[in-house]
């Protein structure tokens, strides 16, 4: 199997030093809306294509982040599931939580990949040394990224990324042959 993906130089040499793939919740990993059920709990939707390129790139030697303003037993019932290595939530100053981060890895920003959507991620985005935007980012968010996903928030946006960043570091074919090991 041999894919093909159209990535600039420039794009495939930031993402060959990322190590650790952040990202906010709403709006990157849902399409942003937040439902609540009769009883006033939270209801999230959350897209499989997505789960299943964290659970790549954990299986290609990457670390998974969530840092989001919101802290919701939803998020972490997902995290749990998929195995984030961490997670911030209730963070209003995300470039504190980023800062401790990189802190406690001993990694300079350029290893970190940041997916935002909305104003609250510019501040990160402005940090990390592969800033993306989902497709339905807010404008602002859009002209702070490196790379801005054909894919919206919540359809499959965090598997673009991921699959581009293992491409560009030439483990994608890997990266998809372990996942059938694991799957049979």
């Amino acid at each position: 199997m041999e894919l093909k993906y159209q990535i600039s130089e420039e794009f495939a040499e930031r993402a060959r030093k990322v190590e650790v793939i952040l990202m906010d919740c709403d709006g990157v990993l849902t399409a942003g809306e937040i439902v609540y059920d009769s009883h006033g709990v939270e209801i999230k939707h959350f897209n499989a294509h997505d789960g299943l390129g964290i659970k790549m790139a954990r299986l290609a030697g990457l670390k998974t982040g969530i840092i989001s303003m919101r802290d919701s037993g939803t998020i972490r019932t997902r995290a749990q599931e998929l195995g984030y290595d961490f997670l911030y939530l209730g963070r209003m100053d995300k470039c504190t939580a980023f800062a401790d981060l990189s802190k406690k890895l001993n990694l300079e920003p350029e290893k970190f990949c940041f997916v935002g959507d909305d104003l609250p991620d510019v501040p990160v985005m402005q940090l990390v040394g592969l800033p993306v935007a989902v497709q339905n980012a807010v404008d602002i968010v859009k002209q702070q990224a490196f790379y801005v996903t054909q894919k919206k928030g919540g359809e499959g946006a965090i598997r673009e990324v991921v699959e581009l960043i293992l491409y560009a570091r030439g483990s994608l074919e890997e990266s998809i042959e372990k996942i059938w090991q694991v799957n049979q």
